[in-house]
């Protein structure tokens, strides 16, 4: 068997989106799990989509996933260039010996008549397909073209009346007819392979044994098949990774904002990486037995392609975030408190130069909340009670601050916190357990009363630690205000 070489090859035409970063997993978990190579690569052959940032962006995006290389464009490799637009004199050879076996022709079609020929197809109910008008024309036709100025693409001629047929890893046997799929062109007038050609000429120098990708290239299959077989090279194996749907069922689109769809906003967000390693893996995939929680060598161990669904993934962003959520109640606080910090800053509620008095009372705040958060953004809004002068009081909030025992409650507690030499959190507690002894009310009627009148929130974290973060002034300030 020949050595395991799978590939991760996308446009780079912008940040890592979900789709592709599922894709580039799978690539990498069964390479590990096979014990083969993993190879990113660069299709940049359409040049009018090219960004230019679009290279680094996609690496990156790997990197923050843990997700890492044997060959591509940062380490080089045997097999490089690792962009098309750097390869271009390795397809020459194979344009050049499909044009002599006659399995390609050039074609002078303008694009105003391919249009027309399309419209025209179109009207009469017929699938649009290029007729093969240019397939039998002699040297004198091709050279009268090129007086008149026209740059011919190339086309590979299409066998007709026959059955292309392959073994998809997940989807099994697959067939296509090739009366089906028209002549297609190879080469545009600007001598650039397009990607149907470039991709089968990379994957077979770079020995790449398994194609892993997504459902949307399934059609481009047959058209790749009949190409390495005119030039007479070895098929590799493909497996077709089933669409990822939103919550609506729907194919997940780019402009869908129920999704958060491209690995930088997650980054940027403060998820987990490794939380979201886990998430994308079971998108399409199914572990054995009923466990959801994996560490990355955990999915390396297990990851399979008979394991893989026909059927589409959901995305769920619920499920998501309970899972991040997880993985940051176990993350060590300190490093939640890297990834959260620069969010209350940005939002202005913390300055942008701390002092170490006010490191300590940051970290202490998102610790507070570390249990809560389903990513780390969200200790911008469940933390602003910290932030602001005046409690905001629900209608449920006020109904219980308008109960006889609350300002009994809260002037006792007023009295204690006036009195308190120390208001650290165990002196915190045992000036509520003197609340308690002084009014006698305890359970909701005590500590409920408290948080309501102190923070206008009905639940929360830990209320010692929430009256020592708010600190003796604020709270003393707030109560004034109520009483």
């Amino acid at each position: 068997m020949a050595d395991v070489r799978v590939r991760y090859a996308p446009s780079p035409t912008g940040h890592l989106h979900i789709g592709g970063a599922r894709t580039a997993l799978f690539d990498y978990l069964y390479a590990r799990r096979q014990g083969g190579q993993f190879i990113v690569r660069f299709e940049d052959t359409d040049q009018t989509r090219h960004v230019e940032s679009g290279v680094d962006n996609q690496l990156e995006g790997l990197r923050w996933l843990g997700v890492d290389w044997d060959e591509s464009v940062d380490i080089g490799g045997p097999y490089g260039p690792y962009r098309q637009m750097e390869r271009l004199d390795l397809y020459q050879p194979f344009i050049d010996q499909l044009l002599r076996e006659g399995h390609a022709y050039y074609c002078f079609c303008t694009e105003a008549e391919l249009e027309a020929e399309r419209a025209a197809q179109e009207a009469a109910g017929e699938m649009p397909m290029y007729s093969g008008k240019c397939r039998s024309l002699t040297p004198e036709e091709q050279q009268r073209y090129r007086d008149e100025g026209r740059k011919p693409s190339i086309r590979f001629r299409v066998p007709e009346n026959k059955t292309i047929a392959f073994t998809d890893r997940i989807r099994e046997r697959v067939e296509f007819d090739s009366n089906g799929i028209g002549d297609f062109i190879i080469v545009r007038p600007d001598g650039i392979p397009t990607y149907n050609f470039a991709v089968i000429l990379d994957d077979h120098l770079m020995k790449i044994t398994l194609v892993i990708r997504g459902e949307e290239h399934l059609t481009n299959t047959p058209r790749q098949i009949m190409m390495y077989e005119a030039l007479g090279l070895p098929v590799p194996e493909f497996a077709h990774l089933a669409l990822i749907l939103n919550a609506d069922r729907k194919k997940m689109s780019k402009r869908d904002e129920s999704i958060i769809q491209f690995i930088q906003q997650y980054q940027s967000l403060g998820y987990l990486p490794e939380a979201v390693v886990n998430f994308i893996a079971l998108l399409g995939w199914s572990p054995k037995g009923e466990e959801e929680m994996f560490t990355k060598e955990e999915l390396i161990a297990q990851f399979d392609l008979d394991r893989v669904s026909k059927s589409p993934a959901v995305f769920d962003m619920d499920k998501l975030n309970w899972m991040n959520n997880a993985y940051i109640k176990k993350a060590d606080p300190e490093r939640i408190a890297l990834l959260a910090l620069p969010h209350l800053q940005q939002a202005g509620l913390l300055p942008a130069e701390l002092s170490e008095e006010q490191q300590t009372w940051a970290r202490s705040l998102i610790r507070l909340y570390q249990d809560q958060l389903r990513y780390a953004a969200e200790i911008v809004p469940l933390s602003e009670l910290f932030f602001r002068e005046d409690v905001q009081l629900d209608d449920e909030a006020g109904a219980l601050l308008g109960e006889e025992h609350a300002p009994i409650v809260l002037s006792s507690f007023q009295k204690q916190a006036e009195a308190a030499a120390d208001f650290g959190v165990d002196a915190i507690k045992g000036l509520i357990k003197a609340v308690q002894t002084e009014t006698g009310y305890k359970g909701k009627p005590l500590f409920m009363t408290i948080r309501v009148a102190l923070t206008g929130q009905m639940h929360g974290p830990d209320l010692n630690m929430t009256i020592h973060l708010l600190g003796r002034d604020q709270v003393l300030a707030r109560l004034k205000k109520l009483l």
